[in-house]
């Protein structure tokens, strides 16, 4: 997707992009899956999936909809979600943040870790409102690093402290492609702001699994030019930093991702 800077930080075309989207999968999945059947999602229902990136949600929602329902799955880059192209989901290449939405009569529209990295997010909230038709319920997802920071909350030794000021170089690099670090704690006030009714939200925050360890891993290789040539770290830093991460014996964790859904009237 578009961002300030010198091109998005973390793009879909980098070999590490598909292990990043597969242990958002395996983290975040769960947690989506249960809010989407809350909010109703089954057969014949009318679905956007904004910035779908990978192919996971896109799927499951394809599975519930069914041959009589529709799942529309954007991006600036859809090469990842490109395998999923068949009915019921129609895949377009599209800039939520820039572009007129694409259809007013969505019974569902869902954005995970996707507003957070785009630089007129009041514009793109406002495009997914106006997908919706009366009824229909936006359900975002986005994470909030300035509430957990740290990879490493339990700072116990050299390790745990490497990790953490490599995470604090990669929030650096991020807040200069125009990411919003506390995004994720304005979904429900944007939403009401918004017009949505009946607004809630949550938080799911891992804080240690094999899953953690595999998206510090690829993000931080995918990172690792930029790190290095902003004077962020050395070369050494991230080779000590991988093999530590590799020896499956550190606690790492993730930003809270916060959940949050309404209803247009």
């Amino acid at each position: 997707m578009t961002t300030h800077g010198d091109g998005y930080l973390l793009d879909n075309r980098q070999t590490e992009a598909g292990e990043r989207f597969d242990a958002f999968a395996t983290l975040f999945d769960p947690t989506t899956f249960r809010h989407l059947e809350e909010l109703g999602v089954g057969p014949g229902r009318r679905c956007w999936e904004v910035g779908a990136g990978g192919t996971s949600v896109v799927s499951w929602l394809a599975r519930r909809v069914g041959p009589a329902g529709r799942v529309v799955a954007t991006d600036i880059d859809t090469s990842l979600v490109a395998g999923a192209a068949r009915p019921p989901v129609e895949v377009r290449v599209h800039d939520v943040g820039v572009e007129e939405p694409p259809g007013n009569d969505f019974d569902l529209v869902h954005a995970r870790l996707v507003l957070v990295h785009v630089p007129d997010r009041e514009r793109a909230l406002r495009s997914m409102v106006e997908a919706l038709r009366p009824g229909g319920r936006l359900l975002l997802e986005d994470a909030d690093t300035a509430l957990q920071p740290l990879p490493c909350p339990d700072e116990h030794g050299p390790a745990q402290e490497l990790a953490n000021r490599l995470r604090r170089g990669f929030r650096r690099l991020l807040a200069d492609h125009g990411a919003d670090l506390s995004y994720g704690r304005r979904l429900p006030r944007l939403l009401r702001e918004a017009g949505l009714h009946r607004v809630e939200a949550d938080a799911y925050f891992p804080l240690a699994s094999p899953a953690c360890a595999a998206l510090e891993s690829a993000t931080i290789r995918q990172i690792r030019t930029r790190l290095v040539t902003a004077g962020l770290a050395t070369d050494e830093d991230i080779d000590q930093h991988l093999a530590n991460v590799a020896t499956g014996t550190m606690d790492l964790a993730t930003a809270p991702m916060i959940s949050a859904w309404g209803i247009k009237p």
